[in-house]
């Protein structure tokens, strides 16, 4: 092992003493140790092998006998084990800029924040604005880090690939030489998160170089990866990848449904082609080899026999089966959409003021919004405490005696405590219009102890809906070890709501639950989770996540008037 190895563990054995809060004089001692070695001018074997390295000032024995150790075996079990017991989260929130060892510590000892997704989640929350040695300003460079180095990640949140693919659509679209074009891929499925853009295009033969040639040319192109007269390919500025295909127009319908997938979805279409005597492949379906003209993907799934099936259900999840019986959900498209809950205020972590997030609400020609800010046990979110409750709720009687057109509902987001119970006691509980429920500590219980855990909250007599039921950040943490079928079961057993957390971070409900969900009965509420204004308008990424969960208008308690809302939430406020 060189020197250059050996120093750089002997930093990363330094840092790691620091997250840990060692003696600061320890921890230096290996920093030191690392610039000691990297700044010799004498081969470290050498050094090792004549027993002069304990002789160098700073080194010392101890350190000495480690970096021998490194040299001769090429390993450290005092580092290893290190490195087994430091989240290797917190190393990576390290490479942000602004985010020292100390800052780290402060951020997971205090907020209980492992993961770089964490870190980002917790400074859109604005859980940093009011951590000491922070502040306002901090918590934006830290955001603009870790959104330069997402630039490098392979996958991407679904509102990024969304908002760069729109953008260079509405280029495309400038081009009169083209015929038709969308998107494609897993961003037309709305799935969670995207790895890269994919375009489809019809347009004459001989236009297709001279098409490509502007498609490479896109002013956010950073570079080329591909370039030919059916495909090309480019990596924008933000790190994102982007593909062009073109076809001629008679081919565009068979390509644009090969191209959404999922792959899944194409197998089963291709086998029931098969299965029909016919062939299926991205340029058509043939019977011996003459290609059945179809105008449009209605057309593609009617020469199969069956009903136009909506992208986000190309799963490969009975589809093809309800397309054939006529029995395919009509999903939901956000055309009812009369009010949001789970919305926080600077009561407890956010960035409005009541006052502004409903009049942004009544902006947005809603009929309602339920306010929903952290309860108590939500010290690191500013929660409210039972007096702070009372004060809350005294302003919303104010607003609400303002206004006729528009109602807040007093909610909260009450903690799931260990055991299940919510934490505020049951008679307190009673204050509320409706109570979300949601786990935000204790994430590693054993499955059977976090399934136990979610099935006594949602049958809590108080509990109104679940909130974000898995406890994941979509590229920052994993969902906890939980039997989500047996929570969705007892959710419909009790007549609860589930929430699909509409934030771009989290979109939880999984939709893959969505069938199950709608067979016992449970009905969903596409909550933005919104802390600011901004925020409020992220439930439009819930009904992505919502129509790929096969829910309809009818399953979703956003689609309901003020007035029905109300006599719904009369369900919850009986006597515990």
């Amino acid at each position: 092992m060189d020197k250059k190895s050996v120093a750089g563990i002997l930093k990363k054995i330094g840092t790691m003493l620091d997250l840990k809060g060692e003696n600061p004089f320890k921890t230096r001692a290996y920093h030191n140790g690392a610039r000691i070695i990297e700044t010799l001018d004498r081969d470290i074997e050498e050094l090792v092998a004549s027993g002069e390295l304990a002789d160098l000032k700073g080194i010392g024995k101890a350190l000495s006998e480690k970096i021998s150790t490194l040299v001769a075996t090429g390993s450290l079990p005092y580092y290893d084990n290190l490195l087994a017991e430091t989240p290797p989260g917190l190393l990576e929130m390290l490479e942000i800029p602004g985010m020292g060892a100390k800052k780290v510590k402060a951020v997971h000892d205090e907020l209980g924040i492992a993961s770089l997704g964490e870190l980002e989640y917790a400074c859109r929350e604005n859980r940093l604005r009011d951590l000491s040695g922070f502040g306002e300003k901090s918590q934006q460079k830290i955001l603009q880090g870790i959104e330069l180095r997402k630039k490098y990640s392979e996958r991407f949140l679904f509102p990024v690939a969304e908002n760069e693919a729109t953008a260079l659509l509405a280029y495309l679209k400038k081009d009169e030489r083209i015929l038709r074009i969308e998107i494609a891929g897993s961003l037309r499925r709305k799935k969670e998160t995207i790895r890269d853009i994919d375009i489809v295009a019809s347009c004459r033969s001989s236009d297709r170089e001279s098409l490509m040639q502007y498609f490479v040319n896109y002013p956010e192109a950073e570079t080329i990866t591909g370039q030919g007269n059916t495909k090309s390919a480019i990596v924008l500025n933000s790190g994102i990848g982007c593909d062009l295909r073109l076809v001629d127009d008679a081919e565009y319908p068979f390509l644009l449904h090969h191209s959404t997938g999922s792959k899944e979805h194409n197998t089963a279409m291709r086998s029931r082609a098969k299965s029909l005597g016919l062939k299926m492949n991205e340029y058509g379906i043939f019977r011996d080899d003459k290609r059945i003209e179809c105008a449009d993907e209605a057309a593609v799934f009617a020469a199969l026999g069956l009903d136009y099936i909506p992208p986000e259900l190309r799963d490969d999840m009975g589809e093809l089966d309800a397309a054939e019986q006529h029995t395919l959900p009509r999903l939901y498209d956000g055309a009812k959409m009369y009010g949001l809950f789970h919305v926080h205020t600077t009561w407890s972590d956010g960035a409005h003021s009541l006052e502004q997030m409903a009049q942004a609400c009544r902006d947005m020609g809603l009929q309602y919004l339920g306010i929903c800010d952290h309860s108590k046990s939500a010290f690191y979110a500013n929660g409210l405490n039972e007096e702070r409750v009372l004060r809350q709720h005294a302003e919303i009687d104010t607003l609400n005696g303002r206004w006729t057109d528009f109602k807040i509902f007093k909610g909260i987001e009450s903690d799931i405590l260990p055991d299940g119970s919510l934490d505020y006691d049951d008679g307190f509980l009673q204050h509320f219009d409706f109570v979300v429920a949601s786990v935000h500590s204790s994430f590693n219980l054993s499955r059977e102890a976090q399934t136990r855990r979610l099935v006594r909250a949602v049958r809590h007599p108080s509990t109104t809906m679940l909130g974000h039921p898995t406890g994941r950040l979509l590229l920052g943490r994993e969902p906890y070890d939980v039997d989500m079928e047996a929570v969705v079961k007892a959710a419909g057993a009790a007549g609860k709501i589930i929430e699909i957390n509409s934030s771009p971070y989290r979109l939880d409900l999984d939709w893959r639950l969505g069938k199950l969900a709608k067979s016992v009965g449970v009905k969903v509420a596409l909550n933005p989770d919104a802390h600011s204004i901004d925020g409020l308008k992220d439930f439009r990424y819930g009904i992505g996540i919502a129509r790929k969960g096969w829910f309809e208008t009818g399953d979703v308690i956003n689609a309901m008037t003020v007035e029905q809302v109300g006599q719904l939430f009369t369900l919850f406020s009986g006597d515990i």
